[in-house]
């Protein structure tokens, strides 16, 4: 089977893609579950675990850069065992490096599990290379995205705004979630978010819906094992 990333600008419908994606093609999406089992195997508490990806990168670096410090951002139950079989907890500091291996660890174990989708967090990079993964970038006109996340804040509020209002709100945060999810590939993996040579199909949903991109993708993924197949 094909692993599929996902790397998507904000309010390009990405999110959704890859929901419709494990509809069609019976995948799942990789998520804290999957990180909480890596976490499980080098003993760590699944409820203390951290998913440090580019979705909240902006906001520990910025505390990490003021410090001038690496900064910790969990408090981690780890179970030790004595000499007579006795377990019990330890707490230690997690550290953004140490979150950011145990995603890494994750990641490559999910790939290893198959039928697997997985938005963000450097998926493409960390798979790169690998046989069978099959990386996806979404892009949108910067008015659809404004549109989107427009309408995703209306309905998260359950309300009307004023159309400047929301719209500028839906500016700034599509504005300080790229510039994230750009720093966090540059800062961890050394190249541009947005190098389209890092792809192997890239989409613009204000060219081709939501709908008919899930459905190529999907398409992709299945001529792919029948190749394999054969």
């Amino acid at each position: 089977m094909t692993i599929i990333t996902i790397s998507r600008q904000y309010g390009s419908g990405g999110d959704e893609i890859a929901e419709r994606l494990c509809a069609i093609l019976g995948y799942h999406q990789f998520g804290k579950k999957d990180i909480a089992k890596a976490a499980a195997e080098v003993g760590l508490s699944d409820h203390e675990i951290v998913d440090y990806s580019d979705d909240n990168y902006k906001v520990k670096n910025f505390f990490g850069r003021l410090f001038k410090r690496p900064i910790r951002i969990a408090q981690a139950q780890i179970w030790k065992e004595d000499e007579k079989g006795i377990r019990s907890p330890e707490y230690a500091s997690i550290s953004i490096e140490s979150a950011l291996t145990l995603v890494q660890k994750a990641i490559k174990t999910a790939y290893l599990a198959d039928n697997m989708i997985i938005v963000g967090r450097g998926g493409m990079k960390i798979l790169k290379g690998l046989p069978n993964v099959l990386h996806v970038r979404i892009e949108a006109d910067m008015e659809d995205r404004v549109q989107n996340i427009k309408t995703r804040v209306r309905h998260n509020r359950h309300g009307n705004y004023a159309d400047i209002g929301s719209r500028r709100q839906a500016q700034e945060m599509i504005d300080t979630r790229d510039e994230a999810s750009a720093e966090y590939i540059k800062q961890y993996y050394n190249c541009n978010w947005d190098d389209i040579s890092l792809y192997d199909m890239v989409f613009n949903t204000s060219q081709s819906s939501i709908d008919r991109v899930a459905r190529a993708i999907a398409e992709r993924v299945r001529a792919t094992q029948v190749q394999l197949i054969r």
